[in-house]
């Protein structure tokens, strides 16, 4: 993305021009417009990077941006709800749905197809194979 989004927590979002980005490590190093020198460079650790909604590129049928997840409803092939997705974790092999149900109970189900059947997000739900005893 040419323009990066910045802030730091509790801030307004400012715009950033991308001037070079390089792979380092399991990292990147990137060079940001305004960013005059090392120092300045090392003054934005921990700063938060960004992006509005509509810079993002469309997703293609059953791909999902995190955020679109998060809030909706998990329900199982039993029709018994199993609560609402509070966040996501990946793992390197796949992401895994946090799911907290209206008993605090914290569920963790993968995000594979052989659990995640459906994601409808306009009626607000997800349907999986899990039982609600799992």
């Amino acid at each position: 993305m040419p323009v990066w989004w910045i802030a730091r927590e509790g801030e307004p979002w400012r715009e950033c021009r991308l001037k070079s980005l390089k792979a380092h490590g399991n990292g990147v190093v990137v060079l940001l417009d305004g960013v005059a020198d090392r120092s300045a460079a090392e003054s934005m650790k921990g700063i938060l990077v960004g992006a509005p909604r509509e810079a993002l590129p469309t997703t293609e049928k059953n791909e999902f941006y995190w955020t679109d997840l998060i809030g909706l409803d998990v329900i199982n092939t039993a029709d018994e709800r199993l609560g609402k997705v509070v966040g996501l974790i990946e793992t390197g092999a796949n992401a895994v749905l946090r799911v907290l149900g209206d008993d605090e109970v914290e569920r963790l189900l993968p995000f594979v197809s052989a659990v995640v059947l459906t994601v409808e997000k306009e009626a607000g739900q997800i349907r999986v194979e899990w039982g609600s005893d799992w």
